[in-house]
């Protein structure tokens, strides 16, 4: 069985209380940091294919305001929306999740997390 594993950025605060919600409940996990190791590409499509790239894409967030209008309209689809988050990691909805049992989450959902744990 794989081990579960979080991806995100340590200082965003949704990381840290997915991460602190995990440790509660003692559920053993792996923490990858998108602003060290960067995306894993494989991992992305992964991610696209089981949530979509709706779910995975962040546009709420600073970063994704912070791009030019040109950018943000040039995310039609999926393909554009996996250059952009490989580019801009910041652009991907936090944490993801790849739990143990093979499922992936985005986002941090009590509910959500306690049934997959």
């Amino acid at each position: 069985m794989t081990p579960t594993t979080l991806y995100g950025i340590p200082n965003c605060d949704t990381v840290k209380r997915a991460r602190a919600w995990l440790g509660a409940q003692g559920v053993a996990h792996d923490f990858h940091d998108f602003k060290k190791a960067g995306v894993p590409p494989q991992r992305l499509d992964a991610w696209l294919a089981a949530a979509g790239w709706e779910r995975v894409l962040n546009r709420k967030g600073t970063t994704w305001r912070k791009l030019d209008e040109a950018t943000r309209a040039a995310v039609i689809d999926a393909a554009s929306a996996r250059a952009l988050m490989l580019a801009q990691s910041s652009v991907i909805k936090r944490p993801v999740v790849e739990w143990a049992g093979g499922a992936i989450t985005v986002g941090f959902d009590e509910a959500e997390f306690a049934r997959q744990r």
